[in-house]
């Protein structure tokens, strides 16, 4: 256990939650214990909750973003449930970003890179009985696949694209403002000079001013 600055990330099911130690409580419970006792840290909390059709990761792409920007050590409770996930652990392995699995806490990103590969093997295996088994599906004559609707031009993708980059940028460092905040920083200005210490640009590389720090609570909050 090291002495430092934590974001904890945690993935739990809407229909597993709270069986073998998997549930949010228990992972919370798990990385407080790991980092007690010692002077850290914990500077912001994420969760994913995952379901059988939605694997997507938003809140492991905003913890990710905000380690970075603040230098801190991204802990999770249990890689070990995450060990086949090969998206997740490439993410882990490519963020560049220090971290410690309170189940594992020898991991790495060599071991977690190893992990992944054997992953991405398994998931290589199955894709190819799914493929093998829909061609001999087809090769029997049945109907595979159904209307596709032509995709149409988005004129505004590039604003979009914009917009969804600034929004994500406010949200990520938006806890470090409310950690600010709590410890009796509240004016602007003052909130912008706690940002420039810390070493944090804004959104587009430049330095905090009152004006920047304004735009980037009241674009939170319309989030």
């Amino acid at each position: 256990m090291s002495d430092g600055r934590f974001i904890a990330y945690y993935r739990v099911s809407t229909e597993r939650q709270g069986k073998s130690g998997l549930g949010l409580e228990a992972q919370q419970k798990s990385v407080l214990d790991y980092l007690s006792g010692a002077n850290s840290t914990l500077v912001a909390e994420f969760t994913d909750i995952e379901s059988g059709k939605n694997n997507s990761r938003p809140e492991l792409t905003k913890a990710l973003s905000l380690a970075k920007l603040t230098g801190a050590i991204l802990i999770i409770a249990k890689l070990d449930r995450l060990s086949r996930n090969a998206t997740f652990l490439m993410s882990l392995r490519d963020a560049g970003v220090e971290f410690v699995a309170v189940d594992l806490p020898n991991a790495n990103r060599l071991t977690v890179g190893i992990m992944a590969l054997v992953a991405e093997q398994e998931r290589e295996v199955i894709s190819g009985r799914t493929k093998a088994a829909l061609e001999a599906a087809k090769a029997r004559g049945v109907k595979l696949g159904g209307y596709r609707a032509e995709a149409k031009p988005d004129a505004a993708k590039g604003l979009a694209g914009i917009k969804k980059k600034a929004d994500h940028f406010a949200v990520s460092v938006m806890p470090i403002v409310r950690e600010i905040q709590a410890r009796g920083v509240t004016s602007l200005n003052g909130i912008a000079k706690e940002l420039i210490l810390r070493g944090i640009k804004t959104n587009r590389g430049g330095i905090w001013t009152a004006t920047t720090v304004k735009n980037l609570i009241s674009r939170n909050s319309l989030i």
